[in-house]
């Protein structure tokens, strides 16, 4: 059964709060206790607690001001020893922290100590709304403004607004800072120690201890780990650059050689031998789990797996794109050689992002 009363003309002459009263009661709920904190406004301790309220708003803003002029104004890489790269990260992080601190504690301060007491009783009813009810809970919802008294207030009014300023800007920076230009195109890419690579001066794949590597020195069936043969190609300087070189039966390169005009990679391999990035597209982890049997290759870190022979398409997992192929090709003097750096974003997308 309903408990609500028949609709009736509601008194010209109630308060806002009369009709949040009134429109709890058709609901069934009773205001059983309502107190303002400060029932006679402008006290000095309201006033305090105002204050209080606007400095952290206010250092909210600062701090979100200090997350934009950060992220733009310092460099994004990395490079060995004390220097400006090594900032980036923890000057975001902690102006973000201030941010949302300063945020959390003045919303907290201004329910704890400016909002009115209230408790309320509610009896369990079925719900049949109407055109006096819409007035009712319209009047609710600018009653819960009222009560904020931030009309009232001003300091906290402006507090509010700097505060709300620098917290947009924070929450559009790095999705302006993405746009700014295209992640998939070859302008943006952080080039890797392959880069500079030409059919005529071609880069060689070295194994770890800096030596070159010949096609039968990699087993039918097997995988290596190979990077670019040039000065510190396989220390962090170039951590972009590890390279997979993958030697595939005769009849699954024949598929791949088939497949390689779909995704851009015709004239990539070098007879049976191929090379994908070995940094996942998901979040950057070693892709390196070779199944030889499945011809996937897999991520331990979300358990992506990308098809080897089908341009290392993602086939499972949560990367959504496929690893980038290094063009290859074997010298006059019998070594596999990068003819070119790799010519999409090697990594996550967002590595590419300004």
């Amino acid at each position: 059964m309903s408990t609500h009363e028949p609709a009736a003309d509601l008194d010209p002459g109630m308060t806002g709060f009369d009709l949040v009263r009134e429109g709890a009661r058709r609901d069934g709920v009773e205001i059983v206790h309502y107190a303002p904190k400060f029932p006679v406004p402008g006290t000095r301790r309201e006033r305090r607690v105002e204050r209080v309220i606007a400095f952290f708003f206010t250092l909210a803003a600062l701090a979100g001001i200090g997350f934009v002029v950060a992220y733009v104004a310092l460099p994004v890489g990395y490079s060995p020893g004390v220097n400006s790269h090594k900032w980036l990260t923890p000057l975001l992080g902690l102006t973000l922290g201030l941010m949302l601190a300063g945020i959390g504690i003045g919303i907290i301060t201004w329910a704890k100590k400016l909002l009115p007491d209230e408790i309320s009783i509610q009896t369990r009813h079925d719900q049949e709304p109407d055109l006096t009810e819409r007035k009712l809970t319209g009047a609710t919802i600018v009653n819960l403004v009222e009560e904020t008294g931030i009309a009232r207030r001003p300091l906290l009014r402006r507090a509010a607004l700097v505060m709300a300023l620098p917290v947009g800007a924070v929450a559009v920076a790095p999705i302006v800072g993405g746009l700014i230009k295209d992640p998939h195109h070859p302008d943006v890419l952080f080039h890797t120690g392959f880069a500079g690579a030409t059919k005529d001066k071609p880069i060689r794949l070295v194994r770890d201890d800096g030596t070159p590597i010949r096609p039968e020195e990699v087993s039918i069936g097997g995988q290596m780990t190979v990077f670019p043969g040039i000065p510190n190609g396989n220390t962090n300087e170039f951590a972009d650059s590890p390279t997979l070189l993958i030697r595939l039966r005769a009849e699954n390169a024949a598929t791949l050689q088939s497949r390689l005009h779909e995704h851009g990679n015709t004239g990539r391999m070098a007879g049976d031998l191929v090379a994908y990035s070995k940094i996942c597209t998901h979040a950057g982890c070693p892709a390196s789990l070779y199944e030889q049997q499945t011809n996937r290759l897999l991520c331990p870190c979300h358990q992506s797996q990308f098809s080897i022979i089908d341009n290392a398409e993602p086939i499972f997992g949560p990367a959504t794109r496929k690893l980038p192929m290094l063009p290859i090709t074997v010298d006059d003097e019998g070594y596999v050689v990068a003819t070119s750096d790799y010519t999409e974003p090697v990594g996550p997308g967002f590595w590419e992002r300004p």
